[in-house]
C-alpha cells in the first residue's frame, strides 16, 4: 500500500509545471520544472528524481536504488533488491 501511495504522490508532483522548489506538507523539499521533478526527504535521507517522456510515461528513481514506471495510475515498481510490485486497473501486488 505504501508503494501505491508513493507512486501516486510522485505522479501528482511530476505533472505540475512550476520551476521552483518548496517544502510540501510532508516536510519534503520538492523541485519541479515542466517534465522533470525531484525531491529530498530529510527524515529518511532519500532523494528522488522523476521524468515524463513524450508518451506520458513517468520514470522515477530513488537514491536508494528503487525505480518506478507509471502512466495513468498504473505502473511497476522495482526495489533495489529486485522485488517487483505492480498496479493495474483491477489488480495490484508484488512478486
Amino acid at each position: 500500500m505504501k508503494i501505491i501511495v508513493f507512486v501516486m504522490t510522485l505522479m501528482m508532483l511530476s505533472s505540475t509545471a512550476f520551476g521552483s522548489c518548496y517544502t510540501n506538507q510532508y516536510g519534503r523539499v520538492v523541485c519541479n520544472n515542466e517534465e522533470k521533478a525531484g525531491g529530498y526527504n530529510r527524515r529518511t535521507g532519500t532523494a528522488w528524481k522523476s521524468e515524463k517522456n513524450q508518451n506520458g510515461i513517468t520514470t522515477t528513481q530513488t537514491s536508494k536504488g528503487g525505480t518506478a514506471t507509471t502512466k495513468d495510475g498504473k505502473g511497476v515498481y522495482e526495489s533495489a533488491n529486485g522485488k517487483k510490485c505492480y498496479k493495474t486497473a483491477n489488480r495490484h501486488g508484488c512478486n
